[in-house]
């Protein structure tokens, strides 16, 4: 069984920032993409960022030149550098994970329970 929790969300004021993490945990043999999503009120849950295994990354254009994605291999863990907050960045942000076990010819899906991030203007 894996587990993924997000934590560092919060209340900030524009222009400011946040750090997200995500740490994987339980019985973890290979991850591949690590990635933030976010889904705000009325709104589709969409891409915000992915880092894969070796470090190549992929950012919604809504987001780039603010927000950087960064992932420890040795912790399970992905974080998300978001700067010069807007409002718009508003929503819930949910990390997802691609991991496949042992003994296992398949990757699957593993989310978080999400964690809200609220701008203020």
């Amino acid at each position: 069984q894996v587990h993924v929790v997000e934590s560092g969300g919060g209340l900030v004021q524009a222009g400011g920032s946040l750090r997200l993490s995500c740490a994987a945990s339980g019985s973890i043999f290979s991850i591949n993409v690590m990635g933030w999503y976010r889904q705000a009120p009325g709104k589709q849950r969409e891409l915000v960022a992915r880092i894969l295994s070796g470090g190549n990354t992929n950012y919604a254009d809504s987001v780039k030149g603010r927000f950087t994605i960064s992932r420890d291999n040795a912790k399970n863990t992905v974080y998300l550098q978001m700067n010069s907050l807007k409002p718009e960045d508003t929503a819930i942000y949910y990390c997802k994970i691609d991991h496949r076990g042992y003994s296992d010819t398949y990757w699957q899906d593993y989310w978080g329970q999400g964690t809200q991030v609220t701008v203020s203007s």
